[in-house]
């Protein structure tokens, strides 16, 4: 039924292999053993966009990085991502960003950068195994304490949401808000992940975030769009679950961790919740981290 979905991850995990050097569309319809046109196609309509302009977003946007994060000359980095020289570079950077990569490496500023398409899930991967039994034993959830500094929120609060998925269907562009703060992934706080979500509560309420922290003393540019807060020092309770494989395991990994966070008591380890102006951060890199959720504490009086 999925078919198609678990193709298209191939093409892209393909392209994302090696971005400067990637198959080509008759390479990839050879291993998959359908037409270019048929690939393509389905390529489109999965990721709203032709396999040509994935690949082109997706390098310009690693070009950036580099441009950001190392002193490489600009023409070594044009041709590395498979631009026929500078000046081509050049006007393909001023189309997707509206400054030359010159101005951007002289002052690096919030862009949307294209980020990696996913178009196979963990409810595709369930789909497809579900006449298959698999038996697996997943840990429990770890519970540990962890300081995080004064930081600045960069990013969105949406009362109106109070999970990830509400959050995207609520009138923010995903690929968009994403791909911006990749952008800013250099200034990210020291410890942290990078692009964090989590919850916030507001006059009794519950809402939904998604940013990134960063140092209290960042004062840089706030995308349009974003808000930047100020958040305490403060420890954490960290209810966490080790690397995991996303396709097969996430949502139990997930249910396992906010099962125990939602419910714990912290009087037992002399704590309390201190939520009120503070936020709840939500760490997920399976392959990487793993996943958790971080919940404010302070001592009992």
């Amino acid at each position: 039924m999925y078919e198609w979905n678990e193709m298209v991850q191939r093409m892209i995990d393909w392209v994302e292999e090696d971005l400067a050097a990637s198959p080509t569309l008759l390479e990839m319809s050879e291993q998959l053993g359908y037409s270019p046109y048929y690939c393509t196609r389905q390529f489109h309509v999965l990721t709203g966009m032709t396999l040509r302009d994935y690949v082109w977003q997706r390098r310009i946007g690693r070009a950036a990085l580099e441009l950001r994060d190392t002193d490489t000359r600009i023409l070594d980095i044009a041709v590395k991502f498979g631009f026929s020289s500078q000046e081509a570079f050049s006007r393909a950077f001023l189309r997707a960003f509206r400054l030359t990569p010159h101005a951007y490496r002289k002052a690096p500023q919030p862009i949307p950068l294209a980020i990696r398409a996913e178009v196979f899930s963990p409810y595709h991967y369930l789909i497809r195994e579900r006449d298959r039994m698999r038996q697996v034993h997943l840990q429990e959830a770890e519970i540990k304490l962890e300081l995080i500094p004064a930081h600045k929120f960069i990013g969105i609060r949406d009362i109106g949401s109070n999970n990830y998925g509400g959050f995207w269907k609520n009138g923010h562009d995903c690929d968009e808000v994403s791909g911006t703060l990749e952008s800013m992934s250099h200034y990210t706080l020291p410890g942290q992940l990078g692009q964090t979500a989590g919850w916030f509560y507001q006059d009794g309420r519950k809402g939904y975030l998604y940013g990134i922290l960063v140092a209290a003393d960042y004062d840089g540019a706030v995308p349009e769009g974003m808000e930047c807060w100020d958040i305490q020092e403060s420890e954490y309770l960290v209810f966490f679950h080790p690397p995991f494989d996303y396709l097969q395991d996430n949502g139990q990994v997930m249910q396992i961790v906010e099962e125990v966070a939602w419910n714990y008591d912290p009087a037992v380890m002399g704590y309390v919740w201190d939520e009120e102006d503070k936020q709840d951060y939500q760490r997920h890199f399976p392959e990487g981290y793993g996943y958790a959720v971080l919940r404010p504490v302070r001592k009992l009086d």
